[in-house]
């Protein structure tokens, strides 16, 4: 599946990816190192528009979440790619106000089945509550 066009950091370092879907929802895709490891980072995403006022995990329901998730995929591919020696990252299923609490795993499962197109064989998987960590094998 294709991905929507995606604006880069400045630097290709950079820790903070932007695009817009073709509905029009903003997103941003952030990286962020773990205090005390560097090579631990984790990964947040969610919607800018002020259309849902500042709620950053918002559900869309604009029925874009493939394409979403595909560009969300080669976002990370490209950060993995610039970053080749990070051996930790963590996704967390965040409710919003309105959701009610099952609704983090359904984000939990929705991330999962995109990770074997990130992560290969030389990597673990660990659901620790609303998180998923997938860490480099030794």
């Amino acid at each position: 599946m294709l991905s929507f066009p995606i604006e880069y950091p400045p630097i290709p370092s950079g820790q903070i990816y932007k695009f817009t879907s073709a509905k029009g929802v903003e997103y941003e895709v952030r990286f962020a190192r773990k205090e005390g490891n560097p090579l631990h980072v984790s990964i947040v995403f969610g919607v800018l528009n002020d259309e849902y006022e500042g709620e950053e995990y918002a559900l869309t329901n604009k029925g874009e979440a493939y394409r979403v998730m595909a560009t969300i995929v080669t976002i990370i591919q490209n950060y993995f790619k610039e970053h080749p020696h990070i051996n930790m990252f963590e996704f967390a299923g965040e409710p919003t106000a309105d959701e009610d609490a099952e609704f983090p795993q359904k984000r939990l499962n929705l991330y999962q089945r995109y990770l074997p197109l990130l992560f290969g064989s030389n990597w673990n998987k660990e659901i620790k509550g609303n998180r998923i960590v997938i860490s480099k094998k030794q």
